[in-house]
């Protein structure tokens, strides 16, 4: 014989749920306040995660050519490239307008996010076309990496003191 499922939760589900509210009483911010929570909360520029990933880059081109001269540097740079360069572009897309409704900045930002990803690609696929002896090991950590460095600009928000 099934079981009875109306009205049941799954095994497993606590019966908290019940005790929730049906609405949140959720109050607009006033302008003070909004204040307030904009300076606790600082924003990180898309140039400052450019920045990171451009620093980060070059560290590892450098590296590469202290320890692998040669081909590797150029298949190092074109890691780097494929995620600097459509990082800018999208920065650059991003920080153009300051004023708008939330709906088009989102919409700006999916857009954006769209075309720095068919940059990216993009430039992957010339890369592998038209760069004879690639090195595939170097020209993937590197890109890794610079895509990693998105910690490098958090790091440096939180040790950099806001003016009031």
């Amino acid at each position: 014989m099934p079981r009875e499922t109306k009205n049941v939760p799954p095994l497993g589900w606590d019966d908290d749920w019940k005790d929730a509210p049906d609405e949140v009483d959720a109050a607009p911010l006033t302008p003070a306040q909004a204040q307030e929570l904009r300076a606790r909360l600082p924003q990180t520029s898309p140039w400052a995660v450019v920045g990171a990933q451009t620093l980060a880059g070059a560290l590892c081109v450098a590296l590469v050519a202290l320890f692998w001269p040669g081909r590797a540097v150029w298949s190092a740079f074109w890691g780097a490239s494929a995620v600097v360069v459509p990082g800018a572009v999208m920065a650059w897309g991003l920080t153009r307008h300051s004023l708008g409704l939330a709906a088009a900045k989102l919409h700006s930002l999916f857009v954006w996010e769209a075309i720095k990803i068919s940059m990216s690609i993009a430039i992957l696929v010339a890369v592998v076309i038209r760069v004879r002896d690639l090195h595939w090991p170097v020209m993937l950590v590197v890109l890794a990496v610079c895509l990693k460095a998105n910690w490098l600009a958090l790091l440096w928000r939180g040790r950099v003191k806001t003016k009031h």
